[in-house]
């Protein structure tokens, strides 16, 4: 008799619990739906034709990345993302990796910068099995990069934005994109294509 009521009751537990998982998964695909978040309010502070703003920062591999170090040598191509973990960034970086050679042929290096912190950028990176290209914190003094380019929002986070710069150092393209989509590789390539 004790065993049935026991059973009974681990039986009645597990169904609980997973009736609070699913509650739990529907709640999270609530929040993450957000729609559409437009460029906010952050407000570019480059143009096409322009020379690039330089910088250093340091990659999650403790190596200091100065965008003046590949002038003469590789067009650049700089991402920036809102945030590491978020669903699209994990999409759109890995992304890149199956393109390398579409970089590579376009003689273009890309640098992904993100507003958070080494150690998180480094877990993430890791959680994703490496990524070929350089990947740089912009935490501190926090979006100072994302600033200068004009794309850091007043929440502190990043816009999604590209930016492709010549060997010349000069601005050939501008990508500002909703945070929910991944920028389209197509464009980058054509504009890459349109630099040779």
């Amino acid at each position: 008799m004790k065993c049935r009521i026991r059973a009974g009751v681990l039986c009645v537990l597990v169904v609980v619990f997973w009736a609070m998982v699913a509650a739990a998964a529907d709640a999270v695909k609530k929040d993450v739906d957000v729609g559409k978040l437009k460029p906010m309010d952050s407000e570019l502070k480059v143009k096409v034709g322009e020379q690039a703003p330089d910088f250093t920062l340091k990659s999650i591999t403790g190596k200091s990345v100065t965008l003046s170090e590949f002038r003469e040598k590789n067009n650049v191509v700089i991402s920036f993302i809102p945030a590491a973990w978020a669903a699209i960034c994990s999409d759109q970086w890995p992304g890149y990796n199956i393109a390398k050679d579409i970089f590579q042929k376009n003689d273009a290096v890309l640098l992904g910068i993100s507003v958070d912190n080494i150690p998180a950028l480094h877990a993430w990176v890791t959680q994703m099995d490496g990524l070929w290209f350089p990947v740089l914190s912009d935490f501190w003094p926090h979006g100072a990069v994302a600033s200068k380019y004009g794309v850091l929002r007043s929440d502190g986070i990043a816009e999604r934005a590209v930016f492709i710069v010549d060997k010349k150092g000069k601005i050939r393209f501008i990508g500002l994109q909703d945070i929910n989509t991944r920028p389209p590789l197509e464009e980058i390539v054509k504009e890459l294509e349109k630099i040779k």
